[in-house]
C-alpha cells in the first residue's frame, strides 16, 4: 500500500465544516497563535440553491448537496425506510436545513446539568446562544447583537398559518413572540437564520470571514479514513483527496465535528466503540466504548396534510408562470415573499396530553405539501401541519458497516418502538384534528388526506403515524457526554472522548439527551462552548 502524502502539521484538526466546525475554526484561529486545519468532507457551498431560502425544497436530496443517506426499514414506520438529509457542503446541514432558530427549553440544559454534567445548564449556555447573534431586535436578557449569526423575522406571512395559530389559541396554545426565552410554549412566527432575506449557514457566519487568516486551512472533499493513533494518543488524521491517500498530523488535539451520522462512523474505523461492531468489520479494538454509535434520537415528524377551500397556498402558485414570475421580481427587489421562505414558517409547542409539565410536541405548519422534500408540490391548494414529538423515548443506533469509508453507516432511529411514542403520536395526531376544526380554519373547509380521516381508533392512527411520519433532521447522540460510572458515556462533560489523549467530539453527537425544539442553534453552541474548552486547556 502506498503511504499517505503529507498534508502538514497542525495544532488542531478540525473533521467536519458544519455547524460546529465552521464555529471552531474561526474561534481556534481568532488568535493567529495556532495553525489550523479544516477538513470537510463536501464541497463549496458556491450553488444558489444553498442561498436562497426556499433553495432547500431542490438541495435536498439532489446529490450535489445532501449525502442522499438512507435509515434501514423501520418498523414503527410500516416497514418503509426513508431519507435522512445531510448536508454535502461547507456549513454542513446548515447550509440545506430549514433555518429555524429555536434553542430548546432552559429545563433541557438542566436536565443535563442534573445528569452530573458540570457547566451544561440554561444559565451556562445561553450566553454562549447570546454570543454569536446578532438578533433583528437587539441585545436583551434573552438575545444578542452584533454577532456574526443573523436572527431575522420571517419575511412571508400567509392568511391560512395566521387561521392556525387562531384556532391554537383554543387548544391552550397561546400567540407568543419568541420561542427562544427558556418556556416555549405558544405559536408564532419562526425566527430565522438569514440575512437580508438569504440564507446565513455556519459557514456564512464563521467560516468564510475566517478563510483569509493564514492559519486556518480548509480542505474540500477531503474523505476521511481514519485517526492516526499511537496507543491511545491521536496524533493525525489520513484523509482521501482526489484519490491520493494524505495524512495530516496534529501537534494538539483532533476535533470531531462531522455530525451525529459520521462522527461515530470515524471513530469505529478507527478502532474506537463497541467491541462487537468492531469485529464484524475486521478491525483491531483500541479502545472498546459501547455507547460508541449508540442512543440514537431524532423527531419524527408527523405530516397530517388538508386540502383547502378559498385561501391561497404555494401549491397553486407554484402552478403559474405569472405567480412564479412575481416570486422571482419580489425575492430580486426587495429580499421577500416565498422566496425567503424556510420549510416551516409558523411553529407551535405545545403538551400532547395533560401528563407532560412542558411542551412535549413541535408544530411546524407549511402553506404547502408534497409527498416528500425533493420532490413538487401537490397541484391542489393544501397545508401541512406537521407535529413531532420533542423528547422521544426510542432509542436507535448508527454503525458502520464496512471498514471503507466511503460506505454509509447503517441508520436506525427505532422510530415508534415505545408504548410511550406511539401514545404521543395518537395524541399528537387529535390535536390537529381538534385544531383544524375549530371555526378560525372552518371557513376554508380542511379536508385531511393524510393520513386519512377515515382513521380513527388508537390502533389506526399509530398506523397512520407510520404512514405518514419522517424525519425532521435532528439526529443527536451517537456519542453522548456522561460522568464516569455511565458505561455508555463516550466524552466527558469537558468533550474528550474517554479513554483517549488529544481527541474530542464537538458536535450534536454528545447531547445526552435531545433537546426540546430544533437542533441546529444547539450545535453551534456547543461548538462555541467546545472551541472555549480547547483554548482553556491549551493555556
Amino acid at each position: 500500500m502506498t503511504a499517505p502524502g503529507d498534508g502538514g502539521t497542525f495544532d488542531y484538526i478540525i473533521i467536519g465544516a458544519g455547524s460546529a466546525g465552521s464555529i471552531l475554526a474561526n474561534r481556534l484561529s481568532a488568535s493567529g497563535k495556532h495553525q489550523v486545519l479544516v477538513l470537510e468532507a463536501g464541497g463549496n457551498d458556491n450553488w444558489i440553491w444553498f442561498h436562497i431560502p426556499v433553495g432547500y425544497l431542490f438541495a435536498i436530496g439532489n446529490p450535489r448537496s445532501d449525502w442522499c443517506l438512507r435509515t434501514t426499514k423501520q418498523p414503527g414506520l410500516n416497514g418503509r425506510d426513508i431519507a435522512y438529509p445531510r448536508g454535502k457542503a461547507i456549513g454542513g446541514s446548515s447550509s440545506i436545513n430549514a433555518m429555524l432558530y429555536l434553542r430548546g427549553q432552559a429545563a433541557d440544559y438542566e436536565g443535563w446539568r442534573q445528569l452530573g454534567l458540570a457547566g451544561w445548564g440554561w444559565d451556562d449556555v445561553l450566553p454562549l446562544f447570546k454570543g454569536h447573534e446578532n438578533h433583528f431586535g437587539g441585545a436583551n436578557a434573552f438575545h444578542g447583537a452584533g454577532g456574526p449569526l443573523h436572527v431575522s423575522k420571517a419575511r412571508a406571512q400567509w392568511e391560512i398559518l395566521d387561521a392556525f395559530r387562531n384556532a391554537a389559541v383554543g387548544e391552550g396554545i397561546p400567540k407568543v413572540d419568541d420561542f427562544n426565552t427558556g418556556d416555549n410554549l405558544g405559536s408564532s412566527y419562526f425566527q430565522v437564520t438569514q440575512k437580508n432575506g438569504l440564507r446565513c449557514s455556519a459557514a456564512k457566519a464563521f467560516l468564510k470571514p475566517a478563510l483569509n487568516r493564514q492559519n486556518l486551512a480548509l480542505v474540500t472533499h477531503a474523505q476521511v479514513q481514519r485517526l492516526v493513533l499511537e496507543g491511545r494518543r491521536v496524533t493525525g488524521v489520513v484523509y482521501r483527496k482526489d484519490g491520493a491517500q494524505v495524512l495530516a498530523r496534529a501537534k494538539g488535539e483532533v476535533l470531531l465535528a462531522a455530525g451525529a451520522v459520521m462522527s461515530p462512523q470515524i471513530l469505529e474505523l478507527s478502532g474506537i466503540g463497541r467491541g462487537d461492531v468492531l469485529s464484524r468489520l475486521g478491525i483491531p479494538v483500541v479502545n472498546e466504548l459501547p455507547g460508541v454509535g449508540e442512543n440514537l434520537q431524532d423527531h419524527l415528524q408527523l405530516r397530517p396534510m388538508f386540502k383547502v377551500e378559498g385561501v391561497k397556498t404555494l401549491n397553486e402558485m407554484d402552478q403559474s408562470l405569472i405567480q412564479k414570475a412575481w416570486m422571482a421580481l419580489e425575492f430580486a427587489l426587495f429580499r421577500r415573499g416565498p422566496l425567503t421562505m424556510p420549510p416551516s414558517q409558523v411553529g407551535a409547542f405545545a403538551r400532547s396530553s395533560a401528563d407532560f409539565a412542558t411542551p412535549n410536541v413541535e408544530f411546524h405548519v407549511q402553506p404547502l405539501s408534497l409527498d416528500r422534500f425533493g420532490e413538487p408540490l401537490h397541484k391542489f391548494p393544501a397545508f401541512t401541519a406537521s407535529v413531532c414529538n420533542l423528547r422521544p423515548t426510542s432509542r436507535g443506533t448508527i454503525h458502520a458497516v464496512a471498514p471503507d469509508p466511503m460506505t454509509p453507516p447503517a441508520i436506525d432511529p427505532n422510530y415508534l418502538s415505545t408504548d410511550a411514542d406511539r401514545q404521543v403520536a395518537v395524541d399528537s395526531l387529535r390535536l390537529v384534528r381538534r385544531i383544524v376544526e375549530a371555526a378560525p380554519l372552518k371557513r376554508y373547509k380542511p379536508r385531511e388526506f393524510l393520513p386519512g380521516a377515515h382513521l380513527t381508533t388508537d390502533d389506526e392512527l399509530v398506523r397512520g403515524a407510520g404512514d405518514c411520519g419522517t424525519t425532521i433532521f435532528h439526529p443527536v447522540g451517537t456519542a453522548k457526554m456522561g460522568i464516569d460510572s455511565d458505561p455508555m458515556a463516550v466524552t466527558d462533560a469537558r468533550l474528550k472522548v474517554r479513554g483517549m489523549e488529544n481527541l474530542r467530539v464537538i458536535d450534536a453527537s454528545v447531547m445526552p439527551l435531545i433537546v426540546s425544539g430544533n437542533t441546529n442553534a444547539p450545535s453551534m453552541m456547543i461548538g462555541e462552548k467546545g472551541a472555549a474548552m480547547v483554548l482553556e486547556d491549551a493555556r
